[in-house]
C-alpha cells in the first residue's frame, strides 16, 4: 500500500488562512459573536479545533483499560460484551413487574431492573400512606412476600440485579437474601447493584427519616458483608440525577456527583473499611442530556477524575475503574408532541454508550406522561439494541478517542468539574455544601439561566416552544393501579423489632439474624426500624426542584386546552395580513407559530387589500388579540390609521406588532393603540403567559 498522501499537489491552508476565508464569508459580522458558542458550562466551543489544541493533554497517550480510564475502563472497551441493557421496570405491582421483567428479559433486556416506589425508597410499609402523594411509579415491596412474587422464575446468577434503596440498603437486601434463601440461589452468585444514595435522596427529598450516621452505618455494614458473601454486586450508589433534573449543567452534575461520592469515601473509611474495600463497590448513575459531544466527554472526563481521586487515596489501578450507570434524561422529555422524545432519546443513548457507558436505561417516549406500556416499553429497549447491533456501536472501543473537538472538550469539563469540586471541598465536602446551600444555589443559577433561555426560545423544544402542533391528540393517561397492602400484625411486629434491636446492625451475625426475622414475617417497616438508632429524627435540607425544561411552555397548552373544553373554542388571535406576499409572509408564519405555542388558535386570512378593510375584518372577527403582520417599509403608513379604527371599535382588543420598531415609533404606534412587539427576541413565555391572562385564559 502506498503512503503517499493524497492530493498533495494542494497546499494545506493554515489556521490564519481559514479564518480570513471564513470572515469574508461572514460578510463584516463578528467571527467571535457567530461563531464561537458559549455554553452553560462556562466553555467557549471553537468552530474547528486542531492537533494544536490537544498537543499539550498528557491523556491522549492512554488506551482503552488503562488508567486512568478515560478511554474506559476495559481494553476492548464496549468491543468486548457490549453494554448491560437496563431499561427500568417500574410496574405497579409485584405480580405486573414478574410477568414484565420475564417478557423483556426474553426480548433484549439483559438485567432485572427494579424500580421501587417511593414508599419503599423511605422504607415505609404502604399501609401508612407516607409519600405515597409522589408515587406515580415503582413497584411495591414491603416484605419477603412480595419479592418472591416479583422475582418469581427470574435466575440473578445469569441476570444482573439492578436495585436502588433509598437512604439505606440492609431493609430491602435482607428480603432479597430472604427470597434468594427460600428459593435455593446463592448470594456468591450475585451480580449487579443493590444500593443506597443517602446524599442523593436527602437533597432530591429534602429530607431523611434519619441522622446521615444512621445511613452510613448501613452503608457500611452492607459493604462489609458483600465482600465477604457477594464479591460481584455493588452497593454504594452515586447518582447525578437529582443535580441534572434540576437543571444543573455537566460540570455542576459531574462534581457534585464526585463529591458525594468521596463524601461516601471517608464515611466508609471512618468505619473501619479500606480503598480496596470501598471503591470496587461504588456504582456511579449519570443522566445523559441532549448535547451530544459535552455528555460524551462528561462520562470520559468523569472517569479521569474518579481514578485521579482513587489513587490519591492509594487505591491500585483496579479500585481506581469507575462502573457507570446512565439514564437519559427526563429533563429533555415533553408532554408535548411526545413521539419526538423517542428521537431525544437516541441522540442520548448514542451519547452515552460513545461516552464509555457500562449500563444503559433508556426512557419511555410517554415517560413524561404515564406509567410505560409495552409499546413504549419496547421501543426505548429496542433503541439501544439497534445502537448494539444495527449501529453496531459495540465494535469499536471508545469511538470518540482521538478526535481534537472530544478530547478538548474532555479536558476542559475535567478542569472545571475538578475546580468546582475543590470549592465543594473546601466547604468540609458534599454534605456541608448541601446544608449551607451552595450546591442549590450554584445549580439554580444555572436553571435560572436555562429557563430564560428557552422562554426566549433561544434554546428550542421541537413540538413545545417551537414547531407546535396544537390539534394532536393527547396520549391516553393510564390509571396506575396498586395492588392491596397486606395489614402486618402489630404484635409480631414489634417482638421481631425487639429482637432485631438486640444486636447492632454492624455486627457480623445481624444480617443473618434479619433474614430470620423476613421468614418469621418482619416487614420493610420493621427492618428499617431496626437498622435505625431513633424511631425518628429527621436530617433536612433545602431540596432541588426536580423540574423539566419543557413544564413552562406545557402549562400554557394546558390552560389553553381547558379554557376550550370551558368555551367551546381555543383562544383566537387574528393575524392582519397587509401588503404583497413577499411583504407579509415571513412575519405572518413567524406570527402564526408564536402564537400557535401559547394554544392559540391563528386566523389567517387572505390579505386586505386596504387598511379599511383590514381593520373592518379585524373586528367582524370578534378575535380578542389581533396582530399586524407586514414589512418595516410598510408600517409607517398602515399602523396607525389600522390601531386607531381597532381602538375606536374594540377598545378592549391586545394589538400586536409583528416586529421591533425603532424608539420614536415606538412612541408613535404606542399613542394610536399598540399594546406591544413580537418579534425574535421576545421572551416568548412571559408575552403568551401575560396574553392568556390579559384575555380571561386563566380566570
Amino acid at each position: 500500500m502506498s503512503n503517499k498522501r493524497l492530493f498533495q499537489e494542494f497546499a494545506v491552508p493554515t489556521y490564519e488562512q481559514w479564518r480570513e476565508e471564513a470572515e469574508k464569508s461572514l460578510k463584516g459580522a463578528s467571527f467571535d459573536a457567530k461563531l464561537l458558542t458559549k455554553t452553560y458550562e462556562g466553555i467557549t466551543l471553537q468552530p474547528i479545533y486542531r492537533e494544536e489544541d490537544v498537543k499539550d493533554l498528557a491523556h491522549l497517550t492512554g488506551l482503552p483499560g488503562a488508567a486512568p480510564y478515560i478511554r474506559g475502563t476495559r481494553a476492548l472497551g464496549v468491543a468486548a460484551k457490549g453494554w448491560e441493557v437496563s431499561q427500568e421496570i417500574g410496574e405497579a405491582t409485584p405480580e405486573a413487574f414478574n410477568k414484565t421483567i420475564k417478557h423483556d428479559l426474553e426480548r433484549g433486556q439483559t438485567t432485572v431492573n427494579l424500580l421501587l416506589n417511593h414508599a419503599a425508597l423511605l422504607d415505609q410499609d404502604e399501609d401508612t400512606g407516607a409519600g405515597m402523594a409522589r408515587d406515580n411509579h415503582g413497584v411495591s415491596i414491603f416484605c419477603r412476600e412480595d419479592m418472591d412474587v416479583a422475582l418469581a422464575g427470574v435466575d440473578l446468577a445469569k441476570y444482573p440485579l439492578f436495585l436502588h434503596t433509598g437512604f439505606v440498603t440492609l431493609p430491602m437486601l435482607t428480603l432479597l437474601l430472604a427470597h434468594l434463601e427460600k428459593t435455593g440461589q446463592e448470594t456468591t452468585c450475585l451480580k449487579g447493584f443493590v444500593g443506597s444514595d443517602p446524599l442523593g435522596t436527602l437533597i432530591a427529598d429534602g429530607q431523611l427519616p434519619c441522622p446521615l450516621q444512621d445511613a452510613y452505618e448501613d452503608m457500611a455494614a452492607v459493604v462489609k458483608w458483600a465482600n465477604q458473601h457477594a464479591p460481584g454486586l455493588r452497593t454504594i450508589h452515586v447518582m447525578s440525577h437529582p443535580y441534572h433534573n434540576a437543571g444543573a449543567n455537566a460540570v455542576q452534575e459531574l462534581a457534585f456527583g464526585l463529591a458525594a461520592g468521596v463524601e461516601h469515601i471517608r464515611e466508609l473509611l471512618k468505619r473501619g473499611l479500606t480503598i480496596e474495600q470501598i471503591a470496587p463497590k461504588m456504582q456511579f448513575s449519570f443522566s445523559i442530556g441532549s448535547q451530544v459531544f459535552m455528555e460524551i466527554s462528561k462520562l470520559r472526563a468523569a472517569r479521569l477524575l474518579w481514578s485521579t481521586i482513587i489513587e490519591a487515596y492509594g487505591g491500585s489501578p483496579e479500585a481506581q475503574k469507575m462502573n457507570i450507570h446512565a439514564r437519559t434524561s427526563a429533563w429533555t422529555k415533553t408532554v408535548l408532541d411526545p413521539y419526538v422524545n423517542m428521537l431525544r432519546a437516541s441522540t442520548e443513548a448514542f451519547s452515552a454508550i460513545v461516552g464509555g457507558i457500562d449500563s444503559l436505561h433508556v426512557s419511555a417516549f410517554d415517560e413524561a406522561i404515564r406509567p410505560a406500556n409495552e409499546f413504549s416499553r419496547r421501543i426505548a429497549r429496542n433503541t439501544q439494541i439497534i445502537l448494539e447491533q444495527e449501529a453496531h456501536l459495540a465494535k469499536v472501543a471508545d469511538p470518540a478517542g482521538g478526535s481534537w473537538y472530544v478530547e478538548w472538550l474532555t479536558d476542559q469539563i475535567a478542569q472545571k468539574a475538578w475546580g468546582l469540586f475543590q470549592q465543594v471541598e473546601e466547604l468540609g465536602g458534599m454534605l456541608s455544601a448541601i446544608k449551607s446551600g451552595f450546591v442549590q444555589a450554584q445549580i439554580e443559577q444555572v436553571a435560572a439561566k436555562k429557563a430564560e433561555n428557552i422562554a426566549q426560545r433561544k434554546d428550542r423544544i421541537v413540538g413545545t416552544n417551537m414547531y407546535p402542533n396544537i390539534e394532536e391528540p393527547p396520549l391516553e393517561k393510564e390509571k396506575f393501579i396498586r395492588g392491596a397492602a397486606q395489614q402486618a400484625d402489630a404484635s409480631i411486629q414489634a417482638t421481631l423489632l425487639q429482637s432485631l434491636q438486640q444486636t447492632r446492625i454492624t455486627s457480623p451475625e445481624w444480617i443473618e439474624q434479619a433474614v430470620q426475622a423476613v421468614h418469621a414475617g418482619a416487614t420493610l417497616r420493621t427492618l428499617a426500624k431496626a437498622v435505625l438508632s431513633t424511631e425518628y429524627a429527621p436530617t433536612s435540607v433545602r431540596p432541588l426542584r426536580k423540574q423539566r425544561a419543557a413544564e413552562a411552555f406545557e402549562g400554557l397548552r394546558q390552560r389553553a386546552d381547558q379554557y376550550r373544553e370551558k368555551n367551546g373554542h381555543r383562544p383566537t388571535v387574528y393575524l392582519a395580513s397587509m401588503g404583497a406576499l413577499a411583504k407579509h409572509k415571513a412575519r405572518a408564519d413567524f406570527s402564526a407559530e408564536f402564537f400557535a405555542v401559547g394554544g392559540f388558535a391563528v386566523l389567517r386570512p387572505a390579505p386586505a387589500a386596504s387598511v379599511e378593510e383590514a381593520a373592518a375584518e379585524a373586528i367582524a372577527s370578534g378575535a380578542p388579540v389581533v396582530a399586524i403582520c407586514s414589512d418595516d417599509e410598510s408600517y409607517p403608513s398602515i399602523v396607525v390609521p389600522f390601531a386607531q379604527r381597532i381602538k375606536a371599535a374594540r377598545p378592549e382588543v391586545v394589538l400586536l406588532l409583528a416586529g421591533l420598531p425603532g424608539t420614536e415609533q415606538m412612541d408613535e404606534y404606542r399613542a394610536a393603540g399598540v399594546d406591544d412587539w413580537i418579534h425574535v427576541r421576545t421572551n416568548a413565555y412571559q408575552m403568551l403567559h401575560d396574553l392568556q391572562e390579559r384575555i380571561g385564559v386563566m380566570s
